[in-house]
């Protein structure tokens, strides 16, 4: 009979083989999944089946996580990854249902982060060039350039925006191929202040490719790289918010600016000009629209103007 541990890295080998999920994400249900696994075994014993997990088990252990002071937020990422488990367990046949689906989801406060203005990711933008400070966020202000042109141009996610490569960058259809969630393939519009940027960066982005004896990855290579091209030379996420972050307080933006700030940014922005909401959505590359309904800024002024400008029905009366 196999374990609850069996199964659990079971479905992780999944995650990682089929899904192609990043390492931040296998990462966190790796930890969660195991978790929940040692909290079974010590429950129902150290030869406990998957099938005699109940939704009452969910339960107590959800309550036992609250005992710890975990917050709402850290609570229902665990139901979520507890319930991907179950749901494959389910479809290999494993158990006959899913218990985790009768676990209702803590609800959570609706919190939308603040999102800079145009014009002061623009001052941002603008200012990067000139930078004089020390620290290493801005020892290469034209890489730099391009991770704020990058996340807020094309709003890419961090982890998209360190997986490019040179080859993915299509310079005569304007347009880059980034891989988002579950590796799936999307292209993103190249604009013309990220073409500039670019064509600033790539130069010294090769010289130092070449001194560190790394001429091969000239050509296709990571796009963005630290700052000694060392190692595989692939700039990080870590190092990427971190970059993020110091450049947004010098400017005087808030101390909470990451680089999702910035994708939330686009969204809204997009939105703000009159962009249609699907449009997007493939650019954000959300598999349902409800996702980017809840990522923009949506007021309800900006709701009830799509409406009356859309609508037949508002339209009609508006006529009469």
């Amino acid at each position: 009979m196999k374990t609850l541990r069996t199964y659990a890295d079971g479905f992780l080998t999944m995650l990682r083989n089929e899904r192609g999920v990043s390492e931040h994400t296998l990462r966190a249900y790796t930890r969660e999944v195991h978790d929940f696994a040692d909290y079974l075994r010590e429950l129902l014993g150290n030869d406990a089946d998957v099938k005699q997990v109940e939704h009452l088990h969910i339960r107590s252990y959800m309550a036992m996580l609250y005992d710890r002071g975990l917050s709402k937020a850290s609570a229902a990422r665990a139901l979520a990854a507890i319930r991907s488990w179950f749901k494959w367990l389910a479809k290999e046949g494993a158990v006959e249902q899913n218990p985790a689906s009768l676990v209702s989801t803590p609800k959570l406060p609706k919190h939308l982060p603040r999102v800079p203005s145009a014009e002061e990711v623009n001052r941002v933008l603008d200012s990067i060039e000139t930078s004089e400070a020390k620290d290493d966020s801005a020892r290469w202000p034209e890489r730099d350039r391009v991770i704020w042109e990058l996340l807020y141009g094309c709003g890419i996610r961090n982890s998209e925006l360190c997986g490019i490569d040179l080859s993915a960058i299509e310079w005569t259809n304007d347009a880059i191929r980034v891989f988002g969630k579950g590796r799936k393939e999307r292209y993103v519009p190249l604009g013309e202040t990220a073409h500039v940027a670019l064509r600033a960066y790539l130069p010294q982005r090769e010289t130092k490719l070449i001194a560190a004896g790394k001429g091969k990855l000239v050509g296709d290579g990571p796009l963005l790289i630290n700052l000694h091209a060392r190692g595989d030379c692939r700039l990080t996420t870590r190092s990427v918010g971190r970059i993020v972050k110091a450049i947004a307080v010098q400017r005087g933006l808030p101390a909470d600016v990451h680089p999702h700030t910035l994708r939330h940014a686009f969204g809204t922005h997009l939105l703000e000009d009159g962009a249609d909401l699907r449009a997007i959505q493939e650019m954000l590359g959300h598999e349902r629209l409800s996702t980017t309904q809840r990522y923009t800024q949506l007021t309800v002024g900006q709701v009830q103007q799509v409406y009356e400008q859309t609508h037949p029905l508002a339209m009609l009366r508006a006529r009469r």
